[in-house]
């Protein structure tokens, strides 16, 4: 099966299990890495695991809005493109892709830095941990990326090596209905996927926003589990961005990629 058929499996047959654990309290890492439930400049990364993500991916920075960014990703020149999705030892691998949320949501960071300069950022769902390195990159004071998955957080320790910066810190606990974290800012890209998991996200955001006056900006293509969620009227459209061919050709023929603002705040248009 080829790595597309793949991509369209992790969209279609799979989201399901992925979003049951995002709308778990207890949501996460296998009973193998919960050791592993945080990761911090210094911290050594387990090496076989390390040695099967060099192996098995590409270090690319081509057919995405952000050529400054270079990530670990699979690509066609990768064996796993071809191989059956089950020989993948480390569960379904979301995080090797770069999603067009994500992709926006970097663009729009690094093309407005004060948007994030001297401001502490969460990256919910940070997956390939593009964004939060996008924010790094734009002067951001304090950076912490979440994922459920383990292995997303050694492969953003290894894209932050590859663009020359140190870790920066990488939860894989779920976060989502825990207390409001006071963050200047909270970006999420591609996760309303599941109409569960989009009510429980918007639930705790809106919950961040009233406590801590929290910033929100969500990334999307404009899948149809986001326009048609409660959310959306509440949001704002910031910008919206032609995707490359490569990433359309990838997500099924979508073209564009937006930034919403949960907050409405013309500060965001005039950076």
């Amino acid at each position: 099966m080829a790595f597309r058929g793949w991509k369209r499996l992790l969209l279609l047959g799979r989201q399901d299990t992925f979003a049951k654990a995002w709308r778990s309290r207890r949501g996460g890492p296998s009973l193998r890495w919960k050791r592993c439930c945080h990761w911090s400049a210094g911290k050594s990364l387990d090496p076989e695991v390390k040695a099967f993500l060099e192996e098995n991916t590409e270090v690319t920075s081509s057919g995405h809005l952000t050529p400054e960014i270079r990530l670990r990703l699979l690509t066609p020149r990768c064996r796993f493109w071809r191989e059956k999705p089950d020989l993948w030892p480390y569960g379904d691998p979301f995080w090797a892709i770069y999603w067009p949320g994500g992709q926006a949501l970097s663009r729009y960071i690094l093309d407005n830095p004060c948007v994030v300069k001297g401001r502490s950022v969460l990256d919910l769902g940070s997956g390939c941990g593009a964004t939060a390195i996008a924010a790094v990159m734009s002067g951001a004071s304090q950076v912490l990326a979440n994922d459920i998955d383990p292995i997303a957080g050694m492969a953003m320790v290894l894209n932050c090596e590859l663009n020359d910066l140190n870790p920066f810190p990488i939860t894989i606990k779920n976060i989502i209905n825990s207390e409001a974290g006071n963050w200047d800012l909270i970006v999420l890209g591609d996760m309303f996927y599941d109409e569960q998991l989009a009510d429980g996200l918007h639930h705790w955001l809106r919950k961040c926003i009233r406590i801590q006056q929290t910033q929100v900006l969500i990334g999307d293509p404009g899948r149809h589990q986001f326009l048609s969620h409660s959310i959306r009227s509440q949001l704002h459209k910031v910008i919206e961005y032609s995707l490359p061919e490569y990433t359309r050709q990838e997500n099924n023929g979508l073209t564009s990629s937006i930034v919403w603002s949960y907050q409405p705040s013309n500060s965001l248009e005039n950076c």
